[in-house]
């Protein structure tokens, strides 16, 4: 089974980064989440929320799919 090495790098260090920005982004989040109106308070949860979930499984499904050939 060949893997692309270059690939399983990115996600390697993706999967180490994709915390500190989910960190990050929440503490941001947090600080202006008082001052904006409440439509936009709730996109930008509902958008953090998405882009973190869809980032998860894209890391997942990239580190399975590379080590299976898939």
């Amino acid at each position: 089974v060949l893997a692309s090495l270059p690939l399983q790098m990115m996600l390697y260090f993706n999967v180490y980064y994709f915390p500190v920005w989910c960190l990050a982004e929440g503490m941001m989040l947090q600080l202006k989440y008082h001052l904006l109106p409440w439509h936009y308070q709730f996109l930008l949860v509902a958008a953090f929320l998405i882009l973190s979930l869809a980032e998860g499984s894209r890391l997942y499904l990239g580190y399975v799919g590379n080590l299976q050939q898939k």
